[in-house]
């Protein structure tokens, strides 16, 4: 169908991306701000061999569970797209999203589905990175998230999903930029959030000069941030103030407190975080006997609360730095049953020694590649529980058919997590089990 065309849809589905799927001839049609359920005018913005895309021009009826938007820029910025759903309705599509990739790729099921995880759907964001854009046009800077075209910076000046120190202050931060001397050559900003301190950590591509070190500084203290400056690669980043930012977060269910830097990995959502390493702990049933294995295992985020359980833990990790300080947090928090390792594992590892042990019991949370290459020599023989934290659905359901056919698990369990409310990612849980 050629761009720009208009035509009348009936919406059938949710693409795994948060858009509406229609068919016009035979012929897939995604369509962005389209719900299922409901019939639309939209226009034609992109014509491929397979599908087509579209926007909706005419809403002709609504979907029962379409909601208006918190956010003003809804649609413009592409940082959220499930905004115009009812939260409810976004945690079924997910779980619809996971039983799909079970059935299709993995060809498993689960004994029983688990209730769905989630928790408050708004300023949760912790983590993450804001794009900055000095547009001469406009006379200011932007900052903010992509719109659905990566080439533009969003326009906003607020963010309802980001944590409650940062979200209502993007205009500011933009404003404040805008008076600097180097203002159009700062590409972007990381931010992160401890239970006390929000950090901002700036990228510039040039030196800067006193005058703006100065005015960053002042902002800092006016609305309580910390200050990082990155002038090169990971490395070189460093508090501009105070002079030693301290990040933390605490797991008070589990008497452990974790120290991070800026740039390390930490789960965006601090509260889905408590509920996901709950329900993981409750799906390990870690006893005092037991020895355990975390893979990727980060800053000992599941690690060092299953340590308070179980016999001896060890977690495996493949970021030196992230190593180190998961070895200073068992340290701080007094835990002497956990060790850590050092070991990329998407290589084979089958001769270490942490692997040749006899884990009674493996948690796994991998990237979006999944664990594939570990579940070529793991779990071994004495393993009879696995726990998998998944935050993509098709590595996880490709993961599980390994784990069943090749190493004689059942999927016991499985079920979503809402760790990015308003968005298409899909977080999720299984416990894969053997006699």
């Amino acid at each position: 169908m050629k761009k720009h065309t208009q035509v009348e849809v009936d919406i059938t589905d949710l693409s795994h991306d948060g858009r509406g799927v229609a068919h016009v001839d035979g012929k897939a049609m995604f369509v962005r701000g389209a719900l299922p359920g409901e019939r639309a005018t939209v226009r034609v913005t992109r014509s491929k061999r397979h599908f087509d895309e579209a926007d909706v021009e005419t809403l002709h009826t609504r979907s029962p569970e379409r909601v208006e938007p918190r956010c003003a820029h809804f649609g413009q910025c592409a940082g959220c797209s499930l905004q115009h759903l009812d939260p409810a309705a976004q945690i079924v599509a997910k779980q619809r999203v996971l039983a799909e990739n079970f059935e299709r790729i993995g060809k498993v099921e689960p004994a029983r589905w688990l209730d769905p995880l989630h928790d408050e759907p708004w300023q949760y964001r912790r983590k993450g990175r804001l794009s900055v854009k000095h547009v001469l046009k406009k006379e200011r800077v932007l900052v903010g998230f992509r719109e659905s075209n990566p080439r533009f910076v969003a326009d906003i000046r607020r963010c309802e999903v980001l944590h409650p120190a940062l979200g209502p202050k993007i205009e500011a931060i933009g404003d404040m930029l805008s008076t600097l001397q180097a203002a159009a050559q700062i590409p972007q900003i990381e931010f992160a959030a401890g239970d006390e301190t929000v950090a901002l950590v700036i990228r510039h591509l040039e030196p800067l000069s006193d005058s703006d070190q100065e005015k960053l500084t002042a902002f800092a203290r006016e609305h309580g941030f910390a200050i990082y400056l990155q002038p090169g690669g990971l490395s070189s980043v460093h508090p501009l103030w105070p002079e030693a930012p301290h990040l933390s977060f605490t797991l008070p269910d589990h008497n452990v407190k974790l120290d991070f830097e800026p740039l390390d990995f930490v789960q965006i959502n601090g509260g889905m975080n408590r509920r996901m390493i709950a329900l993981a702990l409750e799906l390990l049933d870690p006893q005092s006997t037991d020895r355990v294995l975390d893979l990727f295992c980060g800053l000992g985020n599941f690690t060092l609360p299953v340590a308070r359980r179980v016999a001896q833990v060890d977690g495996v990790e493949g970021d030196t730095e992230l190593v180190r300080r998961a070895g200073a947090n068992a340290q701080a928090n007094g835990i002497d049953n956990a060790q850590f390792h050092m070991a990329n594992l998407f290589e084979d590892h089958r001769k270490a020694a942490w692997a040749r042990q006899g884990w009674d019991k493996l948690l796994l949370d991998p990237p979006r590649a999944g664990a594939d290459k570990v579940l070529e020599f793991l779990p071994g023989k004495a393993t009879h529980r696995v726990v998998y934290v998944s935050c993509h659905p098709g590595s996880l359901a490709r993961d599980a058919e390994i784990l069943v056919r090749k190493h004689g698990f059942r999927l016991s369990a499985a079920g979503v997590m809402d760790m990015f409310p308003h968005t298409a990612h899909v977080e999720s849980i299984a416990l894969f089990e053997r006699d």
